[in-house]
């Protein structure tokens, strides 16, 4: 190897040794100082996610819910349409009429 050659390895190394490593290092110093600072704040995320998922377990049967008013709609229109003409038939012999 050439004395040039080996220069250039030389200061290579010494600039990745003495810049870019502690460069790194105080990188991920802040990096980890940061995740640190968030670890509260995610864990009361995690809490309250948690209660989320809790008050939203009844959806599926709110769905089955509207699902079964749904088919009952028709039997309340025959209700509806029945009581009518009780209503009427009533209301005849209040006026005192027959019906």
């Amino acid at each position: 190897m050439t004395t040039a050659a080996l220069a250039i390895w030389i200061v290579a190394l010494l600039v990745v040794a003495l810049v870019i490593v502690p460069v790194a290092v105080s990188l991920l110093a802040r990096t980890l100082a940061a995740a640190t600072a968030l670890e509260p704040d995610l864990s009361d995320m995690r809490e309250a996610g948690v209660q989320l998922a809790g008050h939203t377990r009844a959806v599926p049967a709110l769905d089955e819910t509207i699902g079964t008013a749904v088919a009952m709609a028709p039997v309340a229109a025959g209700i509806r349409d029945k009581t009518g003409a009780v209503a009427e038939i009533l209301a005849a012999r209040a006026e005192g009429g027959a019906p």
